[in-house]
């Protein structure tokens, strides 16, 4: 599948040969001939199946597309062009051409992040004022993540930061990322775009609040002890008995903190909250935790998350991108609990993107965590659709 968006192109292609051979000839044929043997750019991903031969893979892919950069890494499913392909081969390739976009690819090794989390990350990765995003895939087992999202922040303040984490292995070692011609297995890789190209951001959380706000008056660290001067568990089971008995079976699924990213509105809605797994409760205290740090006077709300409620965030999400000319290429990072660990229906997140944006490129992965801004900083999420869509500056 082929996008124009004023001269920026690109095209996707994919397989699900298991021979990696095959693969990159079904993906390479449609890719290059229809870039006639061009391309600036290479995001490639495939499942675990292809490991054993990631050398030969990018080997092909640098020699026959002769890109300035390809990134990517190894997935335990990925999506591309019309379908995902779950828990079982596949190959997925796009490539592009992006006229005087500055295309700065890095790698940041195991042992390299001390030294570049004190100082020096924004040169490492290419930072500068006309930057519009930085795409980055790291193996979970040796990121720190937590210090990485942080030092992103401060180094490169305004870029998005999308991606996630290479799912294919459940230990170190066993993931591949690619960067260039090389295959590593530590670490991150990525690249960052500069000049004339705009990145739009998606980031489908997949849930909805249910009640209203409160206010937490007292916690620490990762626990909420109170909320409107009241212990949080009683809270929490007054807002679940006033549910609407059609709204009850919702809770199944488990109940989701939604921290507001802003407290100064008089209403919030979607897109407002950065949401969280609600871990547990302490019952001879009444306080909660969860996974996220929070502190006194911050704005939460209870969320819900199903299948349901999913579809409809995402494509709600996705609507206002669809009414102007189609973007040159979209990547899909999506949770690898979602697909059809979530969904009745195979390929529900490509789909859905695809009904909104039936001309563009789409390419993709099921990710581990998924890197994705909400309002204005870039976090870790999980059961997260994180979008980038890539246009020519209007």
């Amino acid at each position: 599948m082929i996008g124009d968006n004023s001269h920026m192109r690109f095209v996707a292609g994919i397989s699900e040969k298991e021979s990696t051979s095959d693969a990159l000839d079904d993906v390479l044929d449609e890719v290059a001939g229809s870039l006639d043997n061009k391309s600036d750019l290479v995001f490639v991903f495939c499942s675990s199946h292809h490991i054993d031969e990631a050398e030969f893979l990018i080997e092909r892919i640098w020699l026959e597309l002769d890109p300035q950069a390809v990134v990517g890494c190894s997935a335990e499913s990925v999506l591309g062009v019309d379908r995902e392909v779950e828990r079982a081969p596949g190959l997925v390739v796009l490539a592009g051409l992006l006229p005087d976009v500055r295309i700065h690819p890095f790698h940041i090794g195991v042992d390299a992040w001390k030294h570049l989390l004190d100082g020096n990350l924004a040169d490492h990765v290419g930072v500068g004022p006309e930057t519009r995003a930085i795409f980055a895939f790291s193996d979970p087992f040796t990121t720190p993540l937590n210090q990485v999202l942080g030092a992103f922040d401060r180094a490169c303040p305004g870029a998005p930061l999308l991606g996630g984490l290479a799912s294919a292995a459940r230990q170190a070692g066993g993931n591949v990322l690619f960067k260039n011609d090389q295959v590593l297995r530590d670490g991150m890789v990525g690249l960052s775009l500069s000049g004339p190209v705009d990145v739009q951001t998606v980031v489908s959380q997949g849930c909805r609040p249910i009640g209203r706000p409160f206010i937490i008056t007292k916690g620490h660290d990762n626990v909420i002890e109170q909320l409107g001067g009241k212990p949080a568990i009683p809270m929490l089971r007054e807002l679940m008995d006033e549910l609407p008995t059609s709204e009850q079976s919702l809770l199944e699924n488990g109940v989701f903190v939604g921290r507001a990213i802003s407290e100064y509105r008089d209403k919030f809605g979607r897109g407002d909250f950065l949401v969280r797994n609600l871990l547990g409760g302490d019952e001879a205290t009444g306080a909660i935790a969860l996974n996220d740090h929070v502190r006194v006077g911050q704005t939460i709300q209870f969320h819900v998350r199903d299948a349901s409620t999913a579809d409809e965030d995402l494509r709600e999400m996705l609507k206002g991108y669809g009414d102007a000319s189609a973007p040159a290429a979209g990547l899909i990072f999506s949770c690898n609990g979602r697909g059809r660990r979530m969904f009745d229906v195979p390929s529900h997140d490509i789909r859905a993107a695809r009904d909104i944006l039936p001309k563009t490129p789409l390419a993709g992965f099921f990710a581990s965590g998924e890197f994705g801004p909400v309002g204005g900083r870039n976090f870790l999420h999980g059961h997260t659709a994180s979008i980038a869509l890539l246009r020519r500056p209007t």
